[in-house]
């Protein structure tokens, strides 16, 4: 794959996240402040707020992958740095 598009593939995902967690911080406020004034309880507030967040925490995955645990590699890598710090 080229550079440039891996690149420009990582920066929208990360752009798509950004967006995503803005529009779930402030409609959340809104629901909060609703709730607080009209409704005297949060139990849309917190419903609204999980569904919703996992959606949000799937989008942070996808932006931010922790490849470097599940890469096959990652053993291999442990040990060369271990093994470097051992040598110092």
């Amino acid at each position: 794959m080229d550079l440039r598009m891996e690149a420009e593939r990582r920066a929208d995902a990360k752009i798509k996240f950004e967006e995503k967690l803005y529009k779930y911080l402030i409609v959340n406020m809104i629901i909060a402040i609703v709730c607080f004034v009209f409704l005297q309880s949060f139990w849309l507030l917190f419903f609204v707020m999980f569904f919703w967040g996992i959606g949000v925490l799937d989008d942070f995955f996808k932006a931010y992958p922790f490849k470097n645990i599940v890469d096959p590699n990652y053993r291999e890598r442990k040990i060369n740095e271990e093994l470097s710090k051992m040598g110092d």
